[in-house]
């Protein structure tokens, strides 16, 4: 009996943790949450940090397999959908860099945004340099 009420008083934890975490779903952004989520349904038994690590290393994977897998008559296209997402990540570093109270965070977006220059810059020369191979050469 003392078994079984102790595995209530834990699911209805469990049942608080996850209706805080689906109230924290509009606020915080969804890795956390799912994490959060992740962590109270099992009880304590799987880490936050370990779920979102798992979606970050899932993404490596994806992300690999759908780059390698496009057609090179499509690359100029990729490269100017990938110069805008990287305009947005410079956005996002000039905020950490900006607004940040610690100096973790600074050097991080610090660096987030000397990379994302490096690979807007070398896009548009790629892009440039593709997109001169299909004109006319002048006699």
């Amino acid at each position: 009996m003392e078994a079984l009420q102790k595995a209530l008083d834990q699911l209805d934890q469990a049942t608080a943790a996850v209706r805080l975490a689906v109230q924290d779903l509009a606020t915080a952004p969804a890795t956390e949450a799912a994490g959060d989520a992740a962590h109270a349904l099992s009880g304590g038994a799987i880490d936050p940090f370990v779920f979102r690590f798992a979606i970050f290393v899932l993404a490596i994977f994806v992300g690999y397999y759908v780059v390698w897998s496009v057609t090179p008559a499509l690359h100029t296209p990729l490269m100017a959908v990938t110069n805008a997402i990287s305009s947005v990540i410079v956005v996002g570093a000039l905020l950490a860099v900006g607004i940040s109270a610690s100096g973790i965070a600074t050097g991080f977006g610090f660096v987030a945004l000397m990379l994302v220059s490096v690979n807007i810059f070398g896009g548009f020369l790629v892009t440039q340099r593709m997109l001169a191979m299909y004109k006319k050469k002048d006699k």
